[in-house]
C-alpha cells in the first residue's frame, strides 16, 4: 500500500512561512531580506539537500547495524550547484559521507551507500533526474587513525548529464 504525507504550511510575516508535518513536527521558512524575507528559517532549496542526505544517511547507518559494522559517528555534508536561470533546479549535488568507526570494512560502507543510491533513496532516486549525484566516503579508524577515502559512482540519472 502507498504511503501518504501531508504538511501544512502557513504564512507568518513578510515570506516567513511555520510549516508543520502530518507526524507533528515543526519548522520556520524563510528567504534573504534581500528578497523579501527575515532570513528567519531554513529556505526550501535547502531541504531538499537535508532531505537527500538524511535519507541516504538513514539508509547507509541501518544497513551498517544490521552487519554489526562499529560506526562511533556519521556525519554528511551537502553541497548542490543550481542552474543560473529559472526554475533554478540543482543540476550537481555533491555529497560527502564521513564515518568514524572501529574496524569499518570499506567494501561494507560502499555497498550499503550503494544500496541507498540505487534502491532505497526515495529523494535520491527524485533527484538525479534533473541532477548529477556524487557521493564520496571518508572512513577514520578510531583506534588505528587510518584513513580511507573512495568516491562511489554517481546514481543513474534519466536526464540529467
Amino acid at each position: 500500500m502507498a504511503e501518504r504525507m501531508t504538511a501544512r504550511v502557513r504564512l507568518v510575516e513578510g515570506l516567513s512561512f511555520e510549516a508543520e508535518a502530518g507526524s507533528g513536527h515543526h519548522l520556520r521558512l524563510d528567504t534573504a531580506p534581500e528578497h523579501g524575507g527575515h532570513d528567519a528559517g531554513f529556505r526550501p532549496m535547502e531541504l531538499l539537500l537535508i532531505g537527500l542526505v538524511g535519507c541516504s544517511g538513514m539508509d547507509v547507518l541501518s544497513i551498517l547495524r544490521k552487519q554489526r559494522q562499529q560506526v562511533i559517528s556519521y556525519e554528511l555534508v551537502v553541497e548542490g550547484i543550481r542552474s543560473a536561470t529559472h526554475p533554478k533546479v540543482f543540476v550537481e549535488i555533491r555529497v560527502e559521507h564521513l564515518l568514524t568507526g572501529r574496524a569499518l570494512q570499506a567494501e561494507a560502507v560502499a555497498r550499503a551507500l550503494e544500496l541507498s543510491v540505487q534502491r532505497y533513496c526515495g529523494a535520491e532516486a527524485m533527484l538525479n533526474k534533473v541532477a548529477r549525484i556524487t557521493h564520496t566516503l571518508r572512513l577514520l579508524d578510531v583506534d588505528t587513525g587510518r584513513e580511507i577515502t573512495a568516491e562511489v559512482a554517481p546514481s543513474k540519472s534519466t536526464t540529467a548529464q
